[in-house]
């Protein structure tokens, strides 16, 4: 399996390598050079940059078990909303530049201390360096499952190159309306290419797997974030996963928004209970068989937004 992979992976980044003199590995298609240290929108460059490298506790119970999911944190963003709760990273560029080696060796570190998955945290407009390092680390024996934890703001034909390579796809699907994507990431065509490349990711891996204790190994989940206010495009989005996917595939309900950055003032509020049980109820009754849920109301004092200032960015208990 070490060696389909590694073949394979090889042949995507040939593949792929076009996008190293004119970057359109994304939607935005800056055109950029990036082996002559030009950034487009995401403001990424040649290599990779990294904020931390650790076993995250936090993520879906499939991903993060007892063990911790192997999560690397990239600079930088392809979409940027306006309120990211990891704006330090998507705004700020937080981070440091890492050698293709070095982030192998990140990888493989995550492994030896037993993460259940490596998990890569906005990895698309850093993909060749990804494809580059991957290569490297499947070189020295990486056998874990790789998840794309994405914005789902991505091209279905830059996915389709994934397919063998990716185990877990974890994309966000944010927005059904243009005009509420246009006004809090600057994309009105968010949900026309989002579902374009989550049904890619779902042709993919359409199916959850699980190991004997739980773990995932194989699928796709998604992601919504609900906006407060806005508990009528989350609504709308339930609907069309409904329609157009399977009630099987993971579909992780969050309600930790919390207002950061440069929300606007229509959403710079928590919450409510109210309004994630309404959403949450939805869900339930069009009968999604793999249902991720969070509490339905974080005071402030609980909110998950982390600090990647801190060596350790999330608060909560890891195992001893």
């Amino acid at each position: 399996m070490i060696k389909e992979k590694l073949t394979l992976a090889e042949q995507t980044l040939a593949v792929l390598s076009e996008h190293e003199t004119d970057c359109r590995l994304c939607p935005r298609e800056c055109g950029v050079n990036r082996k002559h240290s030009q950034s487009g929108f995401c403001r990424s460059g040649y290599r990779a940059s990294v904020s931390h490298g650790l076993l995250h506790y936090g993520e879906e119970p499939v991903l993060s078990g007892q063990e911790g999911s192997g999560t690397i944190f990239f600079s930088g963003c392809s979409l940027k909303c306006c309120f990211c709760q990891n704006y330090q990273l998507s705004w700020e560029q937080q981070g440091r530049e890492v050698s293709d080696e070095e982030l192998a060796d990140m990888i493989m570190e995550l492994q030896r201390q037993g993460a259940l998955n490596i998990n890569l945290v906005s990895p698309t407009h850093h993909l060749l360096a990804i494809l580059r390092a991957w290569i490297l680390a499947l070189k020295q024996g990486l056998r874990l499952p790789v998840v794309y934890n994405s914005s789902g703001f991505e091209k279905a034909n830059v996915l389709r190159h994934l397919e063998g390579l990716v185990d877990i796809y974890l994309p966000d699907l944010k927005y059904h309306s243009p005009l509420l994507a246009e006004k809090l990431s600057g994309a009105p065509d968010y949900f026309k290419i989002a579902s374009r490349a989550i049904t890619e990711m779902y042709c993919q891996q359409p199916r959850l797997k699980w190991d004997e204790k739980g773990a995932a190994l194989k699928g796709l989940i998604i992601r919504h974030l609900i906006l407060p206010g806005h508990t009528d495009d989350s609504i709308r989005i339930l609907q069309w996963i409904a329609d157009n996917l399977s009630l099987s595939i993971g579909i992780s309900l969050m309600s930790q928004y919390h207002p950061c950055y440069h929300a606007p003032p229509e959403i710079q509020r928590s919450l409510s209970a109210q309004e994630y049980r309404n959403v949450l109820d939805q869900a339930l009754a069009k009968g999604f068989q793999n249902l991720y849920v969070q509490p339905e109301g974080f005071t402030s004092e609980e909110h998950l937004i982390p600090d990647f200032n801190r060596p350790t960015p999330f608060l909560w208990k890891v195992k001893d």
